[in-house]
């Protein structure tokens, strides 16, 4: 049985959820995958990698703005954090090196950026080579030292942009590849089906109201309220999902809002895909997760991009533009004229037109470029052997 080595973290969602998603797909493949998942931050953890620097795991440094909204510091945050990494280099190497002493793997998959470099220097060892791949969870790269180096042997792109990006570094052609889009849950590739009327009703939303899904993370925001309270003063018509994640006092402020408008509040689920099937579009963060899992149900969206937008998500805006998925803002205080242009008859059904054109298999797919990673660093050592 081939083993396979995905490394991730916490910080933030989507690591750990392609991780997942990736280790219960190949675990059903013929023949299967051994799976096994390595959290860096609890390898590093002896090192105090980041925590010298900041008093902070990155993880939890990182969660931590997010929760708080203080985004607009990450710039300087990901400078103090390369600089870290670049400075522990050696002794992460060797952690890394002393993990594949014990687990040796057919081959490692990363999800996670920074720390690739320090991946792929720590598989050379002795002469013998692990095929190494990346595997990039955000639409693009954000250069440099972020996801993409030169050290990467696979990339593994969602877009054109990400895969322009290896190529530009110098990169072959034949070691990139480009997914259909990014990693999704498996219930995100299933054929959902709601009765939406039905549901609707017994939630208490009109039946046929135009309907909002609000999503911000496993945290919610803050300017969640100050949508409500927007889009309700401005008579709108329209009724919200809003979906708070573990943020109970956030979820306890919005349901003590009177409304015209029904809305209903959604603490931590594991069914956002429930919610997104009874909605009509998407408002939030230009998440590449959230993004594409409203488009998966060819929800056009709403976002914002500003100062405050993390840096390595500011394309995914651009992209959505590009695409012609929906609208973005420059802030939420605009809220109300952008989701009075996207409810427009003719504006609507362009948007619903290109969302509907969306599709992502990128879940079916990785394990078949997996095998051929594999294949491709297989044969260089059977030619080797050969002679």
């Amino acid at each position: 049985m081939r083993k396979l080595t995905i490394v991730f973290h916490h910080a933030g969602g989507g690591h750990q959820s392609a991780a997942d998603a990736l280790k219960a797909t190949l675990a059903g493949q013929e023949p299967p995958w051994d799976v096994s998942l390595l959290d860096i931050q609890e390898l590093l953890d002896p090192l105090d990698v980041v925590r010298r620097a900041t008093g902070l795991r990155i993880q939890d440094t990182y969660n931590l703005i997010l929760r708080r909204g203080w985004t607009r510091f990450t710039p300087q945050l990901l400078l103090l954090l390369k600089g870290t990494i670049r400075l522990y280099h050696s002794p992460i190497v060797k952690a890394l090196r002393g993990y594949w002493a014990q687990h040796p793997a057919d081959v490692a998959l990363s999800v996670i950026p920074h720390f690739n470099r320090a991946i792929a220097d720590s598989l050379r060892t002795d002469g013998t080579k692990t095929p190494f791949v990346t595997l990039i969870t955000d639409l693009a790269d954000y250069p440099p030292h972020f996801w993409i180096e030169r050290e990467s042997e696979y990339i593994i792109a969602g877009t054109e942009r990400a895969r322009q990006q290896a190529l530009t570094m110098g990169h072959a052609a034949g070691h990139i590849f480009q997914t259909s889009g990014m990693i999704l849950k498996p219930r995100f590739y299933e054929k959902t089906t709601v009765d939406r009327v039905a549901e609707k009703t017994r939630l208490g939303l009109e039946p046929n109201c135009p309907t909002a899904i609000v999503l911000f993370g496993g945290y919610g925001s803050r300017v969640m309220v100050e949508i409500t309270k927007k889009l309700n003063e401005a008579g709108s018509g329209v009724q919200l999902i809003l979906i708070c994640g573990h943020n109970q006092k956030l979820a306890a402020e919005l349901n003590n809002l009177q409304t015209r408008k029904p809305i209903l509040v959604v603490g931590f689920t594991p069914n956002v895909e429930y919610y997104m099937a009874l909605a009509d579009f998407f408002i939030g963060k230009p998440g590449p997760g959230s993004i594409s899992e409203a488009l998966q149900f060819h929800l056009p969206v709403i976002v914002e991009c500003n100062s405050r937008t993390l840096p390595q998500e500011r394309y995914n805006a651009e992209w959505v533009t590009e695409k012609g998925y929906g609208i973005v803002v420059p802030s939420f205080k605009r809220i109300v004229p952008a989701v009075q242009r996207l409810l427009q008859s003719a504006t609507f059904n362009e948007f619903r037109l290109r969302a509907n054109e969306y599709s992502n298999r990128a879940l079916f797919e990785v394990p078949t470029i997996l095998e051929q990673c594999a294949k491709h660093t297989a044969a260089p050592r059977q030619s080797q052997a050969a002679v």
